[in-house]
């Protein structure tokens, strides 16, 4: 619950920056693709100038975090070998207890409920 509150108390007033921005930024701006003709270019392309302002937000949101998955990338390759090794020991743990247990009932020790209940 609180997580959700302060999410809302960061979000609305960025919100508002962000509509804010949009509104007074509506103005039409030609973006011009040619670098060899601008007065009379290939490729241009006239939009509000907020749209512009948002694109380069999402598209450094998203190389941003394209860059951190793969900064990150050591550790993801590490854990995921801690963890086959992980599974690999405890597998072996697990026959290793299943013949202790089989050495012990074979040798007529303890039952294997009696066995079960004191390792517990």
């Amino acid at each position: 619950m609180l997580k959700r509150v302060v999410r809302l108390l960061l979000a609305f007033p960025a919100a508002i920056l962000l509509i804010t921005l949009a509104v007074s930024n509506r103005h039409s701006v030609r973006m011009v693709l040619d670098p060899f003709r601008p007065e009379s270019p290939a490729l241009a392309i006239e939009m509000p100038f907020y749209f512009y302002l948002f694109g380069a937000l999402v598209i450094g949101v998203a190389v941003g975090g394209w860059a951190t998955w793969f900064s990150q990338s050591h550790w993801r390759k590490s854990a995921r070998h801690r963890a086959q090794d992980a599974m690999k020991w405890r597998a072996e743990a697990d026959r290793l207890a299943r013949e202790r247990d089989e050495s012990i009932e074979a040798a007529g020790g303890t039952s294997g409920k009696a066995l079960a209940l004191a390792r517990r």
